[in-house]
């Protein structure tokens, strides 16, 4: 990090959401790859033809928390068994379908459809009683919108279209003072589902900046951040109880609303990855950069 650098900050957290719309897993430290966090949204849930689910539609999968053991991916949920998935597990090939992007990827086979199916059907409207959970294929190439790359080539795997999510806790800060003083209780990073955190900024200082160079061991990772992230009604879903509320949204819509897209409610950045594939993020790293004047 060099003095002459306008922005510098540090990596405050780190996470990563292994099935795309259950819960995250915090960590320490992170591989980087050119599609994001290692095992960041490499699993998704999806309909019988294919088309992906989220909380949306099931806010239950919020309390679906995936963690890590011995080269295996390990699901818990309220009243299940946990459900094992070696890491580079992949049975039948599968054509699925996330936002306006299908791609080609994997099954996970009939035992993780039924897990699904078992915690998140009961609750579920007819179209959504039979689920099953894919994999993807780590040789499809799924690319970021080039109208936010400045045409540069950018993917990332199952997240809904960019590599990374940056947010900052000074953001988050300002989020909490809001609902503390219409009463009501403060939320966590879990409401964002962030990325990357960085602390060392001001409140939404992540939508001002270029380029950010993070230190790391092996020499430098870059990523840019390239478009506001708009706001779907998730942030809403306790996190905890899975029970969707108002009031996350009701905040946001008193001073985020984003000339950028459209007017739309934003809380973070999306990001994409430049330099830096396979090198380990961890919490604490320097980040230098500069504003960005547009």
């Amino acid at each position: 990090m060099s003095d002459t650098d306008d922005v510098q900050a540090t990596i405050e957290q780190l996470w990563i959401y292994p099935v795309k719309s259950c819960a995250g897993v915090r960590l320490e430290e992170a591989e980087l790859t050119d599609t994001g966090l290692l095992y960041d949204r490499a699993w998704m849930v999806v309909d019988q033809q294919g088309e992906f689910v989220t909380q949306r539609e099931l806010p239950r999968m919020a309390l679906i928390q995936p963690s890590f053991k011995l080269g295996q991916l390990v699901l818990r949920a309220p009243g299940m068994l946990s459900l094992h998935l070696a890491l580079d597990a992949a049975e039948d090939p599968a054509t699925v379908r996330v936002w306006n992007d299908t791609v080609e990827a994997y099954d996970m086979g009939d035992i993780a459809a039924q897990w699904f199916s078992d915690f998140l059907g009961p609750d579920a409207p007819d179209s959504l009683k039979r689920l099953r959970l894919a994999r993807f294929d780590p040789e499809v190439r799924r690319p970021s919108d080039p109208k936010w790359t400045g045409g540069r080539e950018a993917a990332t795997q199952f997240a809904d279209g960019f590599a990374v999510l940056l947010t900052s806790a000074a953001s988050l800060d300002e989020l909490n003072a809001r609902l503390v003083g219409d009463g009501h209780a403060p939320v966590d990073q879990r409401r964002v589902r962030p990325n990357i955190v960085l602390g060392g900024l001001q409140s939404h200082d992540e939508d001002r900046v270029g380029a950010l160079t993070i230190t790391t061991d092996d020499g430098p990772a870059v990523i840019e951040p390239v478009k506001p992230c708009a706001r779907c009604p998730i942030p809403d879903v306790d996190p905890d109880s899975a029970l969707p509320g108002h009031v996350v949204g009701d905040a946001l819509r008193g001073y985020r609303a984003d000339p950028r897209v459209g007017g739309a409610i934003t809380f973070g950045m999306n990001a994409i990855v430049l330099e830096g594939d396979g090198r380990m993020l961890r919490v604490g790293q320097r980040v230098s950069g500069d504003w960005r004047f547009d």
